[in-house]
């Protein structure tokens, strides 16, 4: 019976990346814990030093907060509408 490979999410490699970047843990404890072989935390490590200078280069994309909340404002504003009148629907149907 062939298994199928297991497929890890970017979240799962960064954190085990930086537990071992951390070297609180040897990377046999690190291995147990996650899960995987040695020498793929070691890979994994490798990536994120080598990739970090990325993460300078370019500026983290700017977020309007006021539009952002007004946005959300509204939203509510709707929900609470569709609730009331929800509400009143089902009262005179009596349910």
């Amino acid at each position: 019976m062939k298994t199928s490979r297991r497929k890890f999410t970017s979240g799962f490699k960064a954190q085990a990346a930086i537990e071992t970047l951390k070297e609180r843990d040897t990377l046999a404890v690190l291995s147990k814990r996650y899960e995987v072989q040695p020498a793929l935390l070691t890979k994994w490590k490798q990536q994120v030093v080598d990739r970090s200078p990325e993460i300078f280069e370019t500026e983290p994309p700017e977020v309007n907060f006021d539009e952002e909340r007004q946005r959300l404002y509204a939203k509510i504003g709707q929900l609470e509408m569709e609730r009331d009148w929800l509400k009143k629907i089902s009262k005179t149907t009596g349910r």
